[in-house]
């Protein structure tokens, strides 16, 4: 190989690293530490408003599962947005003194 030949590919892989190199970089330059992974902890106590309704799922026309009395402790489990817009949580009803064994545990949906 002669060396203007040898110049040209030298150059050429100069100028190639030059403008693709960046470009794998994100914007403002590396991250020096990772990102701390963070993960949305579901769980938390909730008492029942006064109208609530446990619904088999989060939709409006879901079948009721039950009436919630007011004060009935609730265990959250996620929140669910729907396509129209709609905000979902859905709950395990916890136990309690003035529950039925029935009920421990039933788990649905109510309209947030």
């Amino acid at each position: 190989m002669n060396r203007s030949a040898a110049a040209m590919l030298r150059w050429s892989w100069l100028l190639g690293v030059a403008l693709l190199g960046p470009a794998a970089l994100p914007a403002g330059g590396a991250e020096r530490r990772l990102p701390q992974v963070r993960r949305h902890q579901a769980g938390g106590s909730l008492l029942s408003g006064d109208r609530w309704v446990l619904q088999a799922s989060p939709r409006v026309a879901a079948p009721a599962l039950r009436r919630l009395e007011v004060g009935t402790p609730l265990h959250l489990l996620r929140h669910w947005r729907s396509d129209d817009g709609r905000d979902w949580i859905q709950v395990k009803v916890s136990s309690g003194s003035a529950l039925p064994m029935a009920v421990d545990g039933q788990r649905g949906w109510i309209h947030g």
